[in-house]
């Protein structure tokens, strides 16, 4: 047998069945996406079985892109949970021959107690369409199973139209990177979105500041007890006047000058690139790696250009960025 030959016949067969699903949406599809919009109750997706697996799937990505919805477990709602069911939710019920007594029955329940059901089926004449509001119609797709029994096309085909149904919801509702990044605030993603300089900054006392008119001695004695590798230079009203690195003090070190005999106006970098706390956490990131001369520091400076904290690489990385 021909495991690559295998493998590759098993994805032209979904993606025909892709092909399939395409050139049948209509406007039923439309209808499902505005009465989930519309509704003032819950979401619910069903199904028994690989079905079941897609219900779950197609609810978190409904939650992570801005719909609230939960997967309802089709054993699990003919013991009880139908009872969370009422007026003015929705039920997306899955199943491809739309004969299956158990998702059948749950749907009976559901209308009973209110909701409005939305199918997914191959088969638009089949029980449970006839129990549904609207019916979305898939193609009856070969599986590419050997057998033409185990659920592959037709798992794919139903995953690929509720992520195009959380999608199309998505825009409806104009959620932004913010909201995305608020309902995934533990990841990466959300860290990357949400995370501000100012909660990763070091202030206060930690924040590595020096006055201009010190001496370089304090001012080494100083960058090394912050241990940044940097130390923001302060004029007489505090404003940022430049910034010194070990960069620096390496550059001074191999010149004839004596490092001690230099003031700090002679070591500092007067033009120091800078962020204000505000700014996302990765946006200090990619300024300190896009820069011609990649840095690993970033004094923070306010509104009246004052250094109120140091952002170092280093803190970005242990942030999660």
């Amino acid at each position: 047998m021909d495991i690559i030959k295998e493998i590759v016949d098993v994805v032209d067969i979904e993606i025909e069945g892709l092909r399939e699903v395409r050139d049948r949406i209509s406007g039923r599809f439309a209808e499902a996406v505005e009465l989930i919009a519309n509704t003032d109750g819950q979401v619910f997706v069903t199904g028994i079985g690989k079905s079941g697996i897609i219900a779950q799937k197609i609810a978190a990505t409904f939650r992570s892109t801005g719909t609230p919805a939960v997967f309802l477990h089709g054993g699990d709602g003919l013991h009880g949970d139908v009872g969370m069911i009422g007026n003015g939710d929705v039920v997306i019920a899955i199943g491809k021959s739309g004969e299956t007594s158990e998702l059948n029955a749950l749907v009976r329940a559901v209308r009973a107690n209110g909701a409005r059901v939305v199918s997914m089926t191959s088969n638009p004449d089949s029980s449970m369409a006839a129990l549904s509001e609207i019916v979305l119609t898939l193609p009856a797709s070969r599986e590419a199973c050997p057998l033409n029994l185990t659920p592959t096309t037709s798992t794919t085909i139903a995953l690929a139209v509720g992520d195009g149904i959380a999608v199309a919801l998505m825009k409806l509702k104009n959620v932004s990177e913010e909201d995305f990044a608020r309902h995934h605030p533990g990841g990466q993603l959300g860290k990357r979105l949400l995370l501000k300089v100012g909660d990763v900054m070091r202030k206060g006392a930690g924040n590595p500041v020096i006055p201009v008119d010190s001496s370089v001695r304090e001012m080494l004695a100083r960058i090394t007890a912050f241990e940044v590798g940097a130390i923001s230079i302060a004029g007489a009203s505090g404003e940022l006047l430049g910034l010194v690195t070990d960069y620096d003090v390496r550059r001074a070190l191999a010149s004839d000058r004596n490092l001690l005999d230099l003031t700090i106006p002679e070591l500092m970098n007067p033009a120091p690139d800078t962020i204000d706390e505000n700014e996302r956490a990765v946006t200090a990131l990619e300024r300190m790696r896009n820069r011609s001369k990649p840095t690993a520091v970033l004094p923070v400076v306010d509104n009246d250009g004052r250094p109120v904290g140091m952002i170092h690489l280093h803190d970005l990385v242990a942030a999660g960025l």
